[in-house]
């Protein structure tokens, strides 16, 4: 099975190459990576163009204009940039366990989403991640966090891992896994959404109401999530409005989706 790798960034290249260098470290490599970049300055792109020669996989750049808060238009374009049915899509403010797309690899289900977990890290933890390769385990010094969810083991995930069904609950989406045709189906993620979340528990929603279902997946696919200061919530009342407005409705559509970039000739 062939995958597409979507991480998220907005101008942290040093985040960036932490996760790029756990990329490449996996005992299962995807079979491209793709940069959602929601409109990084220069930096994002010289790091991107310095790494790609020489990594594993063919690295991919999807940038859009920085017009503000525009995740979901930036994972929107980078799924449609993408060239394999499966698609595990993170933040580019993670390190990955080496195991981690295999994991996803190994879960994948027809009929399914899949939704993950993260460790948090400390920022002491966080800063020496960021200067290079580092061991993170669940014994790491420095996990804030979630340190059980750094346990990898087949046996617990198969005991804790259920399928949830229609619970969206707990989802991130920085951790997160999906056929392409399923989500281009429910025309992607709602890029109405502008500022801080929840637009991966309206996508989910909209996933479920396709007649798709979620398997919560914990004690694999680790990864670990560096420390940063939040996103502003500005925009989480409005956003909250309308998942509220699907989980009413039950559409499986949002209006304004991947669809864009089938209608526009001037994808930035």
């Amino acid at each position: 099975m062939k995958t597409s790798l979507i991480i998220t960034t907005y101008n942290w290249p040093a985040a960036l190459n932490c996760v790029l260098q756990s990329v490449a470290l996996q005992t299962r490599l995807p079979d491209e990576v793709i940069i959602a970049d929601d409109g990084s300055t220069n930096a994002t792109a010289e790091l991107i163009k310095r790494l790609a020669p020489d990594f594993p996989v063919p690295l991919i750049h999807s940038w859009q204009a920085d017009k503000g808060f525009r995740l979901s238009r930036s994972r929107n374009k980078a799924i449609n940039r993408a060239r394999y049915a499966y698609i595990i899509m993170i933040d580019g403010d993670l390190s990955l366990d080496k195991h981690f797309v295999a994991d996803h690899i190994a879960v994948a289900e027809k009929g399914y989403f899949i939704t993950g977990k993260r460790v948090k890290l400390s920022s002491a933890l966080s800063q020496k991640a960021l200067q290079g390769p580092t061991q993170l385990s669940f014994f790491s010094r420095g996990i804030a966090r979630g340190r059980e969810l750094a346990i990898r083991s087949w046996r617990l995930q198969q005991y804790a891992s259920v399928k949830r069904g229609n619970s969206i609950e707990g989802i991130h989406g920085c951790n997160l896994a999906f056929w392409r045709q399923d989500a281009i189906d429910v025309n992607g993620f709602n890029a109405e959404f502008e500022g801080w979340g929840p637009e991966d528990r309206e996508f989910a929603l909209r996933l479920i109401n396709s007649g798709k279902q979620r398997k919560l997946i914990k004690f694999y696919a680790v990864a670990y999530h560096l420390d940063h200061n939040d996103n502003s919530r500005e925009n989480l009342a409005k956003n909250a409005n309308i998942l509220r407005g699907i989980q009413q409705s039950g559409l499986t559509r949002c209006t304004l989706g991947i669809n864009e970039f089938s209608q526009l000739s001037d994808l930035n």
